[in-house]
């Protein structure tokens, strides 16, 4: 089994250590074995570490067996002597998330009795599903200020290898899932759990706790929050957002809430005037195109073609044009770079069948559509065109009496 040398101190950045051997794996990647490593192999929710191994990139870390494999980019050219090298920025900030979940949770737990049932380290923010439907707003706060108050207490965060017997000695925040090889991570007189993963020293290091957001999963409560470094990213982030703001806006950040909310009204009343003039639009193109009635075999038709138009626009002038009831029918045809698309309709005194037109102009256009005998849409590709397929509706009509 590879020494993990990690347990005996998690502020290992660089290691010398001697190679067992390198093989591929299924997928043809390499892997190094190695008799010790720093390298935290992935498990119990934390990701495993990044560094190089010989100058060689690290991509993935991965335990089988109690052999820990180190995936690198290249074969290394010799094991005898393996110098090692952490990525310490990714490391201590797995240190900082897994330590203050532990904090988190155990807040939850000690305040509300709310117990954690699974925990997620995230590349920019870490979850922890709480066994609750539902939680007020006011019990987030106070677990996370009672986190926050154990971070500034600066306590020891303590690892320690005990047996089934030691371990019962503890008030353990939940039941242990091994009977041997027990690892115990406590924080004195606050949280005592089993776990596997790389801690700081002390709380003071997790630097500071913040619930980001939280969401309802099935019957369960996931609470998203970040902690040290992570924190300071995040408020860099949210102030260039809101300094950007309050310049479009023109207001300072105080301000931003009543100057979105006007601006969003401004935009209601503009959205309102513009749906306003679009609908007087569409019945003044109405009334022009009755002015263009033509008698195709006796019935009434108003037929056109149309570019970059929508089928839904085509949907209301149609409905715009039958819903006064003069036996009209009407074939609307948009073209659409290489997309043709129609609509087909009649009022309730006209008789065309225009499911069977629709089913005489999807094949030649390769195309797909569907409606009732009234009213059909449908479209395919333009390999004829608006004014082609109109030709060959009138003809139906002519030869037919569809």
């Amino acid at each position: 089994m590879t020494e993990k040398l990690f347990y005996k101190n998690a502020y290992i950045k660089e290691f010398v250590a001697k190679g067992r051997g390198q093989k591929q794996d299924e997928n043809g990647d390499w892997y190094v074995v190695l008799e010790a490593t720093a390298f935290y192999p992935t498990g119990g929710g934390q990701p495993f570490d990044t560094g190089t191994l010989n100058g060689n990139k690290v991509f993935k870390v991965e335990e089988v067996d109690g052999e820990v494999r180190h995936y690198v980019e290249e074969k290394l050219a010799s094991i005898e002597k393996v110098n090692g090298e952490i990525d310490w920025q990714r490391r201590f900030d797995h240190m900082q998330q897994h330590a203050g979940q532990h904090i988190l949770t155990a807040a939850f737990e000690e305040l509300f009795q709310i117990h954690t049932v699974s925990f997620h380290l995230g590349k920019e923010v870490s979850t922890i599903d709480l066994d609750r439907g539902q939680i007020s707003e006011e019990l987030f706060l106070e677990a996370e200020k009672r986190a926050n108050r154990i971070v500034l207490e600066n306590r020891p965060i303590e690892a320690k290898w005990v047996s089934q017997t030691e371990a019962a000695q503890y008030k353990l925040r939940k039941e242990l899932s091994v009977t041997e090889n027990i690892r115990l991570v406590i924080i004195p007189d606050y949280d005592y759990n089993g776990c596997g993963g790389t801690h700081p020293s002390s709380t003071g290091e997790v630097g500071m706790i913040k619930i980001v957001d939280w969401e309802r999963q099935r019957n369960k409560i996931r609470v998203h929050f970040i902690c040290g470094d992570r924190i300071i990213t995040h408020f860099q982030q949210k102030h260039s957002i809101l300094k950007e703001l309050s310049q479009l806006l023109s207001a300072s950040e105080k301000q931003l809430p009543s100057a979105t909310e006007k601006l969003l009204d401004i935009n209601k009343s503009q959205a309102k005037m513009i749906s306003d003039l679009q609908e007087k639009c569409v019945q003044l193109e109405a009334e022009q195109l009755m002015k263009s009635m033509n008698d195709w075999a006796g019935e009434k038709v108003i037929a056109q073609v149309f570019t970059n138009r929508s089928v839904q626009q085509l949907q209301r002038l149609a409905r715009i044009m039958i819903e006064h009831g003069q036996g009209v029918n009407v074939f609307f045809i948009t073209e659409n770079l290489d997309k043709i698309q129609f609509v087909f309709s009649r009022d309730k005194e006209a008789n065309i069948n225009m499911r069977t037109l629709a089913n005489e102009i999807l094949p030649l256009i390769n195309g797909k559509g569907g409606g009732t005998e009234s009213t059909v849409q449908g479209g395919g590709e333009l390999k004829m065109s608006g004014g082609e397929i109109l030709s060959r509706l009138q003809n139906l009509l002519i030869r037919t009496n569809v």
